[in-house]
């Protein structure tokens, strides 16, 4: 997405909202999270209901399975495995969380949603897309994002990045870097199979300037009404 001087110096304000569901996305050291999270503070500032979370992860049952999802001893992990533990963890999210967040009216922000499981099992993973698809809908029971921003940077700047953290590299961040470049081909995908709900961001602007592009998507999502804001169902 082209990010122009004029956008870049935008500031919105937003009135009136429902709930609204919004994720990022993108590969090992994009700075989704950094976005997500600067979205958050931004709309709570504006007054805003708002719910940042993560996945996997979020409530407890969740973080648990992340945990062992995460855990680089468990290279031995099968792809399958992998991938219903990352819907058993959904599920529980989706029901606990994030549906009953939607229905009090916040603004539902998480950092990776099924989308995540698209790109990495299906994609990375190389595991079909059929069966991915059909387990993603099963632990979602139909809610879907309004709007996904996928975070775009090339898988080596993604891992520098990420080389700087102070920590060791998780599991899912061990793999080849062929793995990560599937992974990328994947979000890529999803942003030109969904136009209208998967926004392809450039990465490698700052981060400010990143932020204002997101304030804008948000903005005209909100703008278009609470009929188009409610989760929509597969």
């Amino acid at each position: 997405m082209t990010m122009s001087r004029r956008i870049q110096n935008s500031a919105f304000r937003i009135r009136n909202s429902t709930g609204l569901f919004i994720t990022f996305e993108g590969v090992e050291g994009c700075g989704k999270t950094t976005q997500a999270r600067m979205l958050a503070r931004w709309l709570k500032a504006q007054g805003y209901q708002v719910l940042l979370t993560r996945e996997p992860g979020g409530p407890y049952i969740s973080e648990k399975i992340r945990s062992i999802l995460l855990d680089a001893r468990h290279h031995e992990m099968h792809s399958m495995t992998e991938l219903l533990l990352l819907e058993a963890s959904r599920s529980q999210h989706v029901n606990q969380v994030i549906l009953p967040a939607l229905r009090a009216g916040a603004i539902v922000i998480c950092d990776r949603f099924a989308d995540s499981s698209t790109a990495y099992q299906g994609y990375g993973r190389r595991m079909g897309l059929d069966t991915v698809g059909a387990l993603n809908r099963i632990a979602t029971a139909g809610c879907r994002p309004a709007l996904t921003m996928v975070i775009d940077v090339p898988v080596d700047v993604g891992f520098s990045r990420a080389a700087k953290r102070k920590r060791s590299f998780d599991r899912m961040e061990s793999q080849q870097k062929a793995f990560h470049l599937r992974v990328r081909t994947g979000f890529r995908a999803l942003a030109q199979q969904e136009p209208q709900r998967v926004k392809l961001l450039d990465g490698t602007f700052p981060p400010d300037v990143i932020q204002a592009a997101v304030r804008q998507l948000v903005w005209h999502r909100l703008k278009a009404g609470p009929a188009r804001e409610r989760t929509r169902r597969a």
